[in-house]
C-alpha cells in the first residue's frame, strides 16, 4: 500500500548514517548534515522470523511471520502484543497489509491448505478465516492491496499460470480470477515468498508481480486489477531455483525498483537491483546495485529519488531513484515498509523488528 515521507530529510540522515559514506547532494536529498540514524532494534519477546511487515504510523505497526505469529505495536515498538489468530502455529505468515491499528489482512503461504488468509477488524482480538486454498498445485505467496476494499494475492503457476486471487470487500472474501489474460509461466518459475513484495501495486489498478527460479526473471504487470498482465525480462540473477526479482517497489505507476539476486549466502548477487521509468515495460540495471542479494525494497514516500533495501547481510539506501546504492546498516532483515507520517521499520530473523531513528547508531549487532 502507498505510504508518504519527506525523502529529502530522511535521505541525508540516512546517507550520514554509520558506515556510510557521504553522498553527493541531489535535488531530492541534499548533501549531509552530519545527522546520523540507525536502525533502533526493538525487543518484540519472541524468535519467529518476521517476513511480512505493516508500517502503520511511528507508534504503530504489525508484523507477520514464523510459527503463525502476529504481532501489533501501539507504543512505537516499546511493547508488542501477540495478537497471532488461535490455531494458527503451523502456519508460516509471509505478508501481511495494515489499514490502519485495528484492521489487518494476513497471508500464510504454502501448498494446499497451508496457504490461507486472515482477517481482522478489532486489532487482532478475534480473527476470521476468509479464504483457504483447497487446490494442492497452488501456493500462494504475497497479497496487495489497492485501497481499503480492493486487493490482490497471487499463487505459483497452476497448470502452467499465475493464480490470481481477488477481494473486493476488504479481505471479507475472495475470489480466484479467469487465467486467460495471464502469460504462460516459465519452466521451474515461480514468486518468492521471502518480504511479502512479490506483488505490489500503486495507485488504483496498476499492480506488479516479480518472479524468480527460470532462465530468466521477470516482472508482470497488470494495468486492470489483475485481468491481463504483460511480463517483461528483468536484469537480475536467474537461472537458478535460487535467484530472480524477491521484492519490488512502484512510487507511482511508472517508476520502480526491483531487488533479489541469489539468496543463498555463499553465492555472489553482483546485479542485485534495476529500475524501470515505463511502469516495467523495460528495465535498466543499478549502475551501483547494492553489494549482495537484497529481499525487501521501499520508497521513501513524498521523494522522487530516495529508497531502502534490506536483505541478511545489510541495509542500502539509494538517493537517485536505485541507480545507485550505499550501504548504511550492515543487520539482517528481509522487509521494509514506510509509514505516512515519516517513520520506517524494518523485520527479519530472530524476531528483529525495528525502526529507524535519527541521531542515534544503528544496532546492527543485536539479535
Amino acid at each position: 500500500m502507498s505510504v508518504g515521507l519527506c525523502g529529502a530529510a530522511f535521505a541525508a540522515t540516512v546517507l550520514a548514517g554509520p558506515g556510510s559514506a557521504q553522498a553527493a547532494p541531489t535535488a531530492d536529498a541534499p548533501a549531509p548534515t552530519g545527522q546520523r540514524g540507525g536502525w533502533d532494534v526493538k525487543d518484540s519477546g519472541t524468535d519467529a522470523r518476521f517476513r511480512g511487515l505493516a508500517a502503520v504510523s511511528r507508534d504503530t505497526a504489525w508484523a507477520a511471520g514464523s510459527k503463525g505469529t502476529v504481532l501489533r505495536t501501539t507504543d512505537g515498538g516499546a511493547s508488542w502484543r501477540d495478537v497471532s489468530p488461535p490455531g494458527a502455529a503451523e502456519l508460516e505468515f509471509r505478508d501481511i497489509e495494515a489499514f490502519d491499528g485495528r484492521r489487518a489482512v494476513v497471508l500464510a503461504i504454502g501448498e494446499g491448505e497451508a496457504s490461507r488468509v486472515f482477517r481482522t477488524a478489532d486489532g487482532g482480538a478475534t480473527w476470521t478465516e476468509s479464504f483457504r486454498n483447497t487446490d494442492p498445485k497452488a501456493f500462494y505467496d504475497c497479497m496487495t492491496f489497492f485501497d481499503r476494499r480492493h486487493g490482490l494475492a497471487m499463487s505459483d503457476p497452476v497448470d502452467g499460470k499465475y493464480r490470481i486471487l481477488s477481494t473486493g470487500d476488504g479481505g471479507r472474501s475472495w475470489k480466484v480470477l479467469p487465467s486467460d489474460g495471464m502469460p504462460a509461466a516459465q519452466e521451474g518459475e515461480a514468486g518468492f515468498a521471502a518480504s511479502g513484495q512479490c506483488l505490489v501495486s500503486s495507485g488504483p489498478r496498476d499492480v506488479w508481480l516479480a518472479t524468480g527460479g527460470a532462465a530468466r526473471a521477470r516482472v508482470l504487470h497488470s494495468a486492470d486489477r489483475g485481468r491481463t498482465w504483460q511480463a517483461t525480462d528483468a536484469p537480475i540473477p536467474a537461472g537458478d531455483p535460487a535467484r530472480g526479482v524477491f521484492g519490488l517497489a512502484f512510487r507511482d505507476r511508472t517508476h520502480g525498483i526491483a531487488v533479489g539476486g541469489d539468496y543463498r549466502a555463499d553465492q555472489p548477487s553482483p546485479k542485485a537491483a534495476a529500475t524501470t521509468g515505463d511502469g516495467g515495460r523495460t528495465w535498466t540495471p543499478s549502475a551501483q546495485p547494492p553489494p549482495a542479494y537484497r529481499s525487501g525494497v521501499t520508497w521513501l514516500p513524498g521523494s522522487r529519488t530516495t529508497a531502502l533495501a534490506v536483505g541478511p547481510t545489510g541495509t542500502d539506501v539509494s538517493a537517485d531513484g536505485g541507480r545507485s546504492w550505499h550501504t548504511v546498516d550492515t543487520g539482517s532483515y528481509d522487509t521494509v515498509d514506510c509509514a505516512r507520517d515519516r517513520a520506517c521499520w524494518a523485520s527479519g530473523e530472530k524476531g528483529r523488528i525495528a525502526r529507524w531513528e535519527r541521531g542515534r547508531q544503528s544496532d546492527a549487532g543485536r539479535n
